[in-house]
This record gives structure tokens, sequence and C-alpha cells, in this order.
């Protein structure tokens, strides 16, 4: 494995195969697998989980690693291709990240969507430009419109939960007082289909994921038996669901507008996520990728009640990270 970028450049098997070795790694660690290694992490986007998560793994496999917040200690670096550098960015990363590349074995990136034009955002321009310029192994931290990392600890997750390969996964659009990416929504949506369950994406009107990213998801569900479909009944979606995965994200038919989306979802305060949204669901397990804002996206209630299985979802971040670093980089 030379880059984990998209859980789509595997197959099936790859990732089960992946999740059997983080559950190994989990049990039986091999503290001196990737002595002498290094691990450059760039984040151009806050991070907390991602972060601490990744440079653990390391030390835990033996190996070290090297943080860069451009612009936070470094040179600001510009990322768009032809633009006149007459502002703040004193480096562009053409010359940026092969450098940072040279100084290390593996190279981990993340680069929110700008969030203006939904097609160059679909299309992974900014990400794709980076990587592009690599020779080394590389991992996204979170991209435009994906996270697998993310991915794979949910799958990984909800084995340990024996949530059936063919449940109900429900991924609801949660209430954020602002616009946020498509890249956990579209990663999760994809995942819950290659694992082969039964995918609804509950939303309200106006934020239905683009078409690019559901006919995606549905490709692997056909690949794996299960199913894609979207809707705004949320008794209908939650009936019998095993998994509620709460998000927050954009309007897409107002992508980049954001006074049109603010307009959009003031009236949508209740898409917060409350006990009494499980009334014909009683055992459904709630996720989210945090950080979350509670008694905004998801009430205390559930948060704290036995049903929430966030703090999992974000210690699984830990060894399924272990197995991708220890695919790219055991020798």
């Amino acid at each position: 494995m030379k880059r984990f970028v998209d859980l789509a450049d595997f197959s099936r098997e790859q990732v089960l195969e992946l999740l059997a070795l983080a559950r190994r790694l989990e049990s039986h660690p091999e503290p001196r697998a990737l002595a002498g290694k290094i691990l450059g992490l760039v984040f151009f986007n806050p991070s907390l989980r991602t972060l601490a998560s990744f440079q653990v793994a390391m030390m835990r496999l033996g190996g070290g690693s090297f943080v860069i917040n451009p612009g936070q200690g470094t040179w600001q670096l510009e990322t768009r291709r032809g633009v006149v550098m007459n502002g703040a960015a004193a480096e562009h990363v053409r010359e940026g990240i092969p450098v940072l590349a040279s100084y290390c074995d593996a190279l981990g990136i993340r680069a929110f969507a700008e969030g203006k034009d939904l097609q160059s955002d679909l299309a992974e321009t900014a990400f794709n430009s980076m990587i592009g310029l690599l020779d080394k192994p590389v991992v996204n931290l979170e991209s435009a419109v994906n996270h697998p990392c993310q991915a794979l600890a949910d799958w990984k997750t909800m084995d340990e939960l024996e949530v059936p390969r063919d449940g109900r996964f429900v991924l609801s659009w949660a209430y954020h007082p602002r616009a946020l990416p498509l890249a956990v929504p579209a990663a999760a949506v994809h995942m819950a289909a290659m694992r082969g369950m039964e995918v609804v994406v509950l939303r309200p009107e106006g934020f239905a994921l683009p078409p690019a990213i559901m006919q995606r998801a549905r490709h692997a569900a056909a690949a794996s038996g299960g199913s894609v479909r979207e809707t705004s009944d949320r008794a209908e979606a939650l009936r019998g669901a095993q998994v509620l995965y709460a998000k927050e994200w954009g309007a897409t038919e107002h992508y980049g507008d954001g006074a049109a989306d603010a307009r959009l979802r003031g009236a949508l305060t209740d898409w917060c996520v409350r006990e009494d949204w499980f009334a014909a669901a009683p055992g459904c397990h709630v996720m989210h990728c945090l950080p979350v804002r509670r008694n905004t996206a998801i009430a205390d209630e559930v948060l704290d009640s036995a049903r929430s299985v966030v703090q999992r979802e974000a210690y699984n971040r830990l060894p399924a990270q272990m197995a991708v670093l220890h695919q790219l980089l055991r020798s």
C-alpha cells in the first residue's frame, strides 16, 4: 500500500484485512515495527483527534513524527495554481510540500474544502494538486469531500458493536449555526454502503448530498449487497435503525452562498438529536465524528447516554491508523 486517501481505492476484502490488522495491533502491539520511520503531518485546518492519534500511532509503532501548521510558526503556504503571490502567503505548496516530503517517509495532509465552488471541491482540486507533488506514501487526514481515516474507525466501531452487516445505517443531518464541509458525510455514507448496509440519508429539504457523492455510495452498495436512499421523513428513516450517524453539513443547493444557507438553516434548530427520536429504534447507537456542539447538534441526554458511542469512535482512530501506517511503512 502506497497511499491511503480514499476507501474506494480498496476492495471490501482489503478493508476487512486492514481492520483485522488494527485489531491485532491493538491486542498485540509491535513497538519496533516502524523504528526509524518518520511521518510528516501537514494541517491546513484545525485538528484534535487526527493530530493526536497519528502522533501516538507512530510512537506506539516505534516511529516519530513532525507537525506543520502553515502560517502558525511556519511560512503561510499558497495552494492556488497560477496565482500572483503578492499577499500573505510567502511560499507555494509546489515548493513547500516536496521539501517536507523529503524529510520523512510518509506525509499526511489535511486540507478542508474551500466551500465556494462545489464542483471544484468535489474534484478535490487543492488536495489532488498537493499529493500529485509527492513520491512518498501519503495519507488523507481529511480533504474537501473525504475522510477515510474517520470512515475506517467508524467501520471498526460498528464491528465491535456487532452491528449487522445488513443493518440500517441512518446518516442524519444535524443543526449547526454555520455551513460545514461534506467530507465526513460523504465518507460515512460510502463506508456504510461498502460495508453492505441499508443506508438512509436523512436530511431536510435543501440539504441533499450532491449527486456525485450519492452515486459513488450507490456504486459501493451495489458491489456489497447494500442500498442507499434519501428521505426527509425522520420517523420512517429511524424505524428499526441500528445506527444513527449525526453530522452537520452545508446547504448543497446554496453551496458557497453563506447568506442563503443561513436563511435556510435558521428554521431547522429542531434537527438536534434528542432521545425522543428513538421511539421506534430503542437499541439504536448514536455516532458522530466529533467535535460536536452539545444541545445544538446532539442533546446532552443523548451524548451522555448508553446509546452514544462517540468516545469509542474517537478511540478507534488510534488502532485504525496504526494499521494504515503499518501497511504504508513496514519494510
